[in-house]
């Protein structure tokens, strides 16, 4: 039954997204592994959509701030307010207080609203005024950011960066695609858009992703490649251990959606450069011979020795 269910969500998101299935998958397997997704990409091809038509698809409670410079910490994790009629103070909830999470532009607030979401995304709680509060279940943010533009941006730090599970990027249609939505044949309006799974049912495909088996040489294979970043000459900072904890979690639900009883090496080649991509910084070698990240870790990835049987 879970795997009818989930194939009709990514079958109905891409009646809102076309051509994109690889990146539905990748983030519906985030939402699965209990993570968080960083869109890094160009406006325009469809990233407030996908992340509107997930939360429609999934009964998610669902909420977009568009993040500009006069966003404060508060307009997210809440305040406290004098109630003068009774002289107490009381808690007035942030936007934050949802199942999914869209961050427009995380990239375009101050530092300090960014880090406002540190706490959320590690924890699932708001700390304010001393006071700690758990957040619904599931949560989840989806942050999109343009790496084009940098006027009135700010980079998100690397602790920032690292409480995302992935980073994805979803290009340009193609030719076909493009063709298709010039005609006006493609998206239903987002409205349009079906549940699918309940919130309860999207809490137990999450429990069948955490129970998938995972051999002891998969996770020695695990180990050894997010050690790699670290000694590789091509990369500056490799990848923290969070790194490693979030290739299993989503190696494990990529196995749940590919219909695997345990995680095989090509569940963890399928998403090893969304994981770590935005966990390393290239080092002078690469940039001389004028390498991405991505390449890097391509390469990084085949040089270690894959494991034989489960």
């Amino acid at each position: 039954m879970s795997d009818i269910k989930i194939y009709s969500v990514q079958r109905e998101i891409g009646e809102v997204i076309k051509g994109k299935d690889e990146i539905i998958e990748k983030v519906l397997a985030t939402i699965f592994a209990g993570g968080h997704v960083l869109l890094d990409d160009i406006p325009g091809v469809g990233k407030t959509t996908l992340a509107t038509a997930l939360a429609k698809a999934t009964s998610m409670e669902y909420r977009r701030v568009q993040f500009t410079p006069d966003v404060l910490p508060s307009d997210i994790v809440g305040f406290t307010l004098l109630n003068q009629e009774n002289n107490t103070f009381e808690y007035r909830q942030g936007s934050i207080f949802t199942n999914l999470f869209l961050a427009d532009e995380i990239n375009r607030t101050s530092p300090k609203t960014q880090s406002a979401l540190l706490e959320v995304m590690e924890e699932g709680q708001v700390t304010v005024d001393g006071i700690t509060r758990p957040l619904p279940n599931p949560f989840i943010v989806i942050a999109t950011e343009n790496p084009i533009g940098s006027s009135g941006t700010q980079l998100l730090p690397d602790s920032q960066l690292d409480r995302f599970m992935v980073c994805l990027s979803m290009g340009y249609p193609k030719h076909q695609d493009t063709i298709e939505i010039l005609r006006g044949v493609t998206a239903p309006p987002i409205n349009d858009v079906r549940s699918i799974l309940t919130v309860e049912e999207l809490l137990y495909i999450r429990s069948l992703a955490a129970d998938i088996f995972v051999s002891d040489s998969i996770l020695d294979y695990i180990t050894s490649l997010v050690e790699a970043t670290r000694t590789s000459d091509y990369i500056a900072l490799g990848s923290s251990p969070r790194g490693a904890i979030n290739l299993l979690k989503l190696s494990k639900a990529i196995a749940l959606m590919h219909n695997h009883n345990y995680v095989l090496p090509e569940d963890i080649e399928y998403i090893f450069c969304d994981v770590l991509r935005h966990r390393i910084r290239l080092g002078s070698k690469a940039k001389a011979e004028g390498l991405s990240a991505d390449e890097v870790l391509t390469k990084l990835f085949h040089s270690i020795p894959v494991p034989k049987g489960k």
